[in-house]
């Protein structure tokens, strides 16, 4: 059966321009990084990106490494694109990325020529698609001379495989450095993708500086610590959750101090009126360089409490002062 999308699918996203692009990105964009791999129900995952494209989620966010295992998130993305997206490719901006560990050898990961440009092939051959919105550098390579992972970015676009340049995991300066060359090559540069959140504020130390001097919008992804912050934790760790896992996130990250934060926090999320993930989000947008946060759902419920957090009330000075203050005394690097 052929699937249709819901007609009043833009009515209540709201989008924002990235950097100083013509691209307007939903403020909640779709990561397939953990739940759509080979270890997760296909008939889950259409279910999930169904719904998203109904709430008006056109942005969905994959690398060449998603998964488990490796490759099978793009694979589950393009056999589910093929049976009931392929009519809307138009409205849908799509991202891969090349950096991280894909295949043996020394040219399966990092950022020379040889390996973005072949992932980037194997990429679109995986999703079924002549084409990605965005292609990203995954991290800095600091053993490869920054124009050669930036000209093969160039020729990605060139070729006609990818419409924007993106940068995902690269540090302040490099980000600077990055941005003159492309802009020599007069490569379009769109966008950064780093991790951001209450529990991990990095960025603020020159990312978003230095994305905002360059021109480009900023993407977080683990805006949710995943899933530190939501209600999943606040009473020990789940059998079945990242944290028991212990792949990406580990037991001894929830110790007593981060344990005292979360409950701090979903207190004040009380008090607002939302679950602390959706307080957890806000946070993250409250910035205006920052145009959207990547959030991943298991299911369609954790995906419609997520997309929720648009109707979040803006955060008062004293409440962002709050969260600072429980945060450094949690121990939380405040730059």
């Amino acid at each position: 059966m052929v699937h249709l999308a819901a007609e009043n699918r833009y009515d209540s996203m709201q989008y924002q321009r990235c950097g100083r692009s013509g691209v307007l990105l939903p403020k909640v964009s779709l990561g397939l990084w953990h739940n759509f791999g080979d270890t997760h129900p296909l008939e889950t995952q259409r279910a999930v990106l169904r719904r998203a494209f109904d709430l008006g989620v056109t942005h969905i966010d994959l690398a060449n490494n998603y998964g488990p295992p490796p490759g099978s998130a793009e694979s589950n993305f393009g056999s589910i694109f093929a049976q009931d997206f392929r009519r809307y490719r138009d409205e849908l901006f799509i991202a891969s990325k090349a950096g991280y560990l894909m295949w043996p050898g020394p040219y399966g990961e990092w950022g020379s020529r040889k390996y973005v440009l072949s992932s980037l092939d194997q990429s679109l051959s995986r999703m079924g698609l002549d084409y990605v919105d965005v292609f990203y550098s995954h991290r800095f390579d600091p053993d490869t001379p920054l124009e050669e992972t930036m000209g093969a970015l160039d020729s990605a676009v060139r070729q006609g495989k990818a419409l924007y340049a993106g940068l995902s995991n690269y540090p302040p300066e490099a980000i600077a450095e990055a941005a003159a060359i492309l802009k020599e090559l007069r490569t379009p540069y769109l966008i950064n993708q780093h991790p951001y959140s209450i529990l991990q504020r990095g960025v603020e130390g020159g990312v978003l500086q230095a994305s905002a001097e360059a021109g480009v919008g900023v993407i977080a992804f683990s805006p949710l610590a995943q899933g530190q912050l939501t209600d999943r934790y606040l009473h020990g760790v789940p059998a079945d959750s990242r944290m028991a896992l212990g792949h990406f996130l580990k037991r001894e990250t929830l110790t007593e101090e981060r344990l005292g934060l979360l409950h701090a926090l979903n207190k004040l999320a009380e008090g607002r009126g939302q679950t602390l993930a959706q307080l957890a989000l806000a946070w993250v947008l409250r910035d205006p360089r920052v145009v959207s946060v990547l959030i991943g759902a298991s299911s369609v419920a954790q995906l419609e409490q997520n997309v929720a957090v648009l109707d979040s009330p803006a955060f008062s000075d004293a409440e962002l002062a709050e969260i600072d203050r429980l945060s450094a005394e949690a121990g939380i690097e405040i730059p």
